[in-house]
């Protein structure tokens, strides 16, 4: 068993979610909601920053998983969520941790089976798939499901023959 935590950023409420999983089994641990604080931008960075690092230093997981930022239709905003994500990422990384990152479609699929998933199917399949009673606010269970995605992924690079890992053009299979 592995301890990962996944993350969902974002500017103003950063879901994290930890579970135990061999790649096969998954076991929740603990999860919840950063309400980002800051009158700035740079002191909502800060925050993020610290807060993860205090939840790594707590539960001491060794990989960090996180969803890779998408632009929809507002610029400003995917600019906001991938400072946010960069804030979690160098709390990762000043703990030691592993950062793997994750489409918000490969999410979906991972622990949905379609891509085009809703936010209620999301939260309904990790409270199924990590026998749970309460309910998970979204952005919890979408950081629970960046953590079973990337225990998936795994599993599944660890089963792979070594030479066949990666492509010629560095490229994860």
């Amino acid at each position: 068993m592995i301890r990962i935590i996944g993350i969902d950023p974002g500017s103003r409420q950063t879901g994290y979610g930890i579970i135990d999983s061999d790649g096969i089994n998954s076991r929740y641990v603990a999860s919840g909601c950063i309400y980002v604080k800051g009158d700035t931008l740079p002191d909502r960075l800060g925050n993020i920053f610290a807060r993860v690092s205090d939840i790594v230093t707590e539960w001491q997981p060794v990989e960090m998983s996180i969803e890779q930022v998408f632009v929809n239709k507002n610029v400003d905003s995917a600019l906001k969520l991938g400072q946010a994500r960069g804030a979690a990422i160098c709390a990762g990384v000043q703990g030691q941790l592993q950062v793997s990152e994750y489409t918000p479609k490969a999410i979906k699929n991972a622990v949905v089976g379609t891509g085009n998933a809703a936010k209620e199917q999301v939260q309904h399949m990790i409270a199924m798939l990590l026998k749970l009673d309460n309910k998970l606010q979204a952005d919890e269970a979408d950081a629970l499901a960046v953590a079973l995605c990337h225990a998936h992924q795994r599993k599944l690079i660890g089963q792979l023959p070594a030479m066949s890992r990666k492509t010629g053009r560095g490229r994860w299979l």
